[in-house]
Parts: C-alpha cells; sequence; structure tokens
C-alpha cells in the first residue's frame, strides 16, 4: 500500500515543484499552492462519479463522446471551473505567472488522486507510464488553462476571449489525447509525437508567461514611483 502512495503521489509532486520554482518574480503562499491542489483533488470524486454514470447507462456508446465529453469535458471543465471561480479571484494572485502555478495545482490534484486509485486498481506496475503520460499531460493541459487566465486576470483587452480559450483549448487537447488512446491500436506511435508537441507548447507558454509577469512588475513598478512622486 505503501509503495502504491508513493507511486501515485511522487510524479505529481514532482511536477508541482518545477513548476512552482519556475515563478522567477514573486512566489506563491505555500499554502494558496496547497488549497489549489486540494480542490483539484476533491473535484475527482464527482467527476469519476459522473463518469461511471455514463458508462454504465451507456449514454455515450462511442469513442468521440467518450474522449470529447465523458473525459476531456468534464474533467477540463471542473478544472476550470475551479480555476475561474475561486483562484481566479485570489487576492494572492498577484502576476500573470501565477495562473500557471495554480493552474498546474489544481490539475494535479485532480491528477494525483486519479492515479492513485487506478494504480491500486491495477498495480503498481503501471506506475511509469502513468507519470509519462496521464499524469504529465494533465500537468500539461493545467499550463496551458493557467497561461490564458493569467493573461486574462492582468490584460484589458479581449479579457473574454482569453477565459474562453482557458477552457477551449486543454479541452480539445485532452480530448485528442483520449481519441488517440480508444482509437489507435498502436497507440504510441501517435502519443510520444503529441506528448512531445504539448510539452513544447506548455513550456512556451511558460516562457511567455515569464515575459508577461516581467512587464506587469515593470508597469507596477512605474506607476507605483509615479504616485509616490
Amino acid at each position: 500500500m505503501l509503495m502504491i502512495l508513493s507511486a501515485g503521489i511522487a510524479p505529481g509532486f514532482a511536477l508541482l515543484c518545477y513548476f512552482y520554482l519556475r515563478d522567477q518574480f514573486e512566489p506563491e503562499p505555500i499554502l494558496a499552492v496547497i488549497k489549489a491542489f486540494i480542490y483539484g483533488a476533491v473535484i475527482t470524486f464527482p467527476i469519476m462519479f459522473m463518469q461511471y454514470v455514463l458508462t454504465t447507462e451507456h449514454l455515450l456508446p462511442g469513442n468521440v463522446q467518450n474522449a470529447f465529453i465523458q473525459s476531456s469535458l468534464l474533467e477540463e471543465f471542473f478544472k476550470w471551473f475551479i480555476l475561474f471561480f475561486i483562484t481566479f479571484q485570489n487576492e494572492e494572485f498577484t502576476e500573470p505567472f501565477d495562473g500557471i502555478v495554480y493552474g498546474v495545482s489544481v490539475s494535479l490534484g485532480f491528477a494525483t488522486v486519479e492515479n492513485i486509485l487506478y494504480l491500486f486498481a491495477n498495480g503498481v506496475g503501471l506506475a511509469f507510464g502513468r507519470a509519462f503520460m496521464p499524469v504529465s499531460s494533465h500537468a500539461l493541459f493545467g499550463v496551458i488553462m493557467g497561461y490564458y487566465l493569467g493573461k486574462a486576470r492582468f490584460s484589458s483587452k479581449h479579457r473574454l476571449s482569453l477565459i474562453i480559450l482557458s477552457f477551449i483549448i486543454p479541452y480539445m487537447l485532452h480530448g485528442f489525447y483520449d481519441y488517440i488512446m480508444l482509437t489507435q491500436h498502436r497507440w504510441i506511435y501517435y502519443m510520444i509525437p503529441f506528448m512531445l508537441g504539448l510539452w513544447w507548447l506548455a513550456l512556451k507558454k511558460v516562457k511567455q508567461a515569464h515575459l508577461l509577469s516581467a512587464q506587469h512588475l515593470k508597469q507596477q513598478s512605474v506607476h507605483q514611483n509615479q504616485t509616490y512622486f
């Protein structure tokens, strides 16, 4: 049991630390990050219950419906809901890069609980593959979601469009991820380039968020100096 718990928690913890430490300016309070992680963990249970009902009642029989509704829509919407209606309003959310930290925290809260339950059901032998694909993909979807929400919070232009993109892009990527897993017999040949592309996109958003945070903090400093004088 201890081995399964360790294997289930370790990849999420490592990824959370990685993206948290990428915050170059004003790192988020640990307590705020833990709260976001817990929110993500809690939503795992209602999501899994709804997915169970959809499966047992055969309400979504096709692969497209399974990929884009049962999995992607439910999971990304609940994560987005937490980020937008709770974390987005957090007073600790002080720069654009914070959106990525919170997005990753919520996503990995969900992914970690899901991973633990999956390993309990199917064995610790699948831990490496789970770390490489499902857990890391959730983190990367969280990066992209958080990037657009962070940009929206501190932008006076196109805010609604950015908020919509913060849901639509992770939703579509997640849907394609599951569609590959459900429909391709040799899915590994498709999944490796997909995951490499997802990492490339997420790390690009990390760099862009750093630039946005630097610009935001510079503008804040100028404004404070003008106010002072």
